[in-house]
């Protein structure tokens, strides 16, 4: 049966299985409105998954039929990728940030046998090893994740009401964990009259217990060079000032007092650069410095998948050193080294 929860107010959640991850669910949530109920994201596209959110919608007193509009926080597979069976359902319109929706329209354009070589470039880059490169030199036949997803109708624009009749949905944009991450304020009364300024469906922006991946998201057509951790901490701080009275999180459980949990992430995140600058006493590729960096196990546990995550996560810590001018590229290094300054 699907896992529901009322939230008050006219917004419930649905917990959508997320195949073979430990996050376990996304939470899924349903928004009436004059016009008729609104997804908050959409959850896997799994068939598990699809079942869990028919079956949750059909639990709030509706169906997926019903569904007037789709908003997406942001482009991931575990919050976009049942959006076009809900779409092709329904006829609702799909709305997403336009840096997002990007990434989504490039996904489908880009061959994968290009993207694949420009992850072989930017790996070896890195300083991974030949071993760990060497699948991705013959995985150019396969599909890329992401194309199954509905490209977007309707864009999210930062700071605008969204087109919900009888609600109260303003948009905040909150770049880091993608770079079209959005937050979504509702700015009506609590229905428990807790203290603050409504409620915030936070995404993966704000989570409790967890601190969501904050990567490098490149185009293989654009040579800028973007900061991807200062962006997020930016981000955090104008949601800890918002002060909402409660959070309502993609996953795990909705959470109170979101300036606390907000200055949590933003000293856990001063600790690790800090950890970093010990470790770059000595040059260090950005693959040698996540082989070194705390995660959740050891690096000779981390799957292959999630080492490529680990890496990128690396170098955005390392570009939030160089632009704070706490580290360095070591010049003529290749692979490039960096140090702490």
């Amino acid at each position: 049966m699907a896992q529901v929860t009322d939230h008050g107010g006219g917004v419930r959640s649905i917990e959508v299985p997320i195949p073979d991850n430990p996050l376990g669910t996304t939470l899924v949530y349903v928004v009436d409105t004059d016009r008729g109920p609104v997804l908050i994201d959409t959850g896997w596209d799994d068939p598990a998954s699809w079942d869990a959110l028919t079956e949750g919608v059909a639990a709030c007193g509706t169906s997926i039929g019903e569904i007037h509009g789709v908003v997406i926080t942001h482009h991931h597979p575990d919050h976009h990728g049942l959006s076009a069976k809900v779409r092709e359902a329904s006829g609702a319109w799909v709305a997403m940030h336009a840096a997002d929706i990007s990434i989504v329209r490039r996904a489908r354009g880009t061959d994968p046998g290009r993207w694949f070589a420009y992850m072989v470039a930017k790996l070896t880059a890195s300083g991974a090893p030949e071993e760990h490169v060497a699948p991705m030199r013959t995985a150019r036949s396969r599909k890329l994740p992401g194309l199954s997803p509905a490209l977007p109708d309707r864009e999210i624009v930062p700071g605008e009401l969204l087109d919900l009749a009888g609600r109260r949905l303003r948009a905040i944009w909150t770049p880091g964990h993608t770079p079209g991450h959005v937050c979504l304020h509702l700015e009506e009364a609590h229905p428990a009259q807790l203290p603050g300024h409504g409620r915030l469906f936070s995404g993966d922006h704000l989570l409790p217990r967890i601190t969501p991946h904050i990567g490098l998201y490149e185009d293989p057509d654009d040579d800028s060079v973007p900061d991807p951790l200062g962006d997020y901490l930016d981000s955090l701080e104008r949601i800890g000032r918002l002060e909402p009275a409660e959070v309502l999180p993609a996953h795990l459980h909705a959470f109170t007092d979101a300036p606390s949990r907000v200055r949590e992430l933003l000293d856990h995140h001063e600790s690790r650069l800090t950890d970093l600058l010990s470790l770059l006493a000595t040059p260090l590729t950005a693959w040698q410095l996540a082989e070194r960096m705390e995660w959740n196990r050891p690096w000779d546990q981390i799957p292959y998948g999630s080492r490529n995550i680990a890496v990128s996560e690396a170098e955005a810590h390392l570009r939030r050193l160089v632009k704070l001018g706490r580290a360095e590229a070591v010049p003529g290094s290749e692979p490039v080294t960096y140090v702490a300054v």
